[in-house]
């Protein structure tokens, strides 16, 4: 497998965070025209309209956990652990980035979004961990 295929999954997330960022635009718009939020509240960024609050939140969660990700993917490439399983490993964790934001951008239920959280979080530790498999010469 060619290790440049680790982008692909970094790729992807970004798509993500434009597209929550297109979402927010949208909401914040609709609020404002709907009479429930002033151009002006979001200069302060201090009061969110409840329409676009849990977009606000995702897009919050997108420079959280996934910078760890990004810096994971550049350092399995650079140090030439980008191999197969840290690929899946990177596919499982964008595909978890996706079902999170949609469930936080829509219900919001912690009891669905949790889970999908842990499964991005833990895929994302063995990532970590690959990369130290590789760099101790155990992979």
């Amino acid at each position: 497998m060619n290790s440049t295929a680790i982008f692909w999954p970094m790729i992807a997330h970004v798509a993500l965070v434009y597209a929550v960022y297109a979402l927010i635009s949208r909401r914040r718009i609709a609020a404002i025209k709907a009479g429930t939020a002033t151009a002006g509240q979001f200069r302060e960024n201090e009061v969110e309209p409840p329409e676009s609050r849990f977009v606000r939140n995702n897009l919050a969660n997108q420079f959280e956990l996934p910078v760890l990700f990004h810096s994971a993917c550049v350092a399995l490439f650079v140090t030439g652990a980008a191999t197969w399983p840290a690929i899946a490993l990177a596919w499982l964790f964008v595909a978890s980035r996706y079902v999170h934001a949609a469930i936080h951008v829509t219900t919001n239920r912690i009891r669905h979004r949790r889970p999908v959280f842990v499964i991005g979080f833990v895929s994302l530790a063995l990532m970590w961990f690959w990369l130290a498999l590789h760099l101790a010469g155990l992979v």
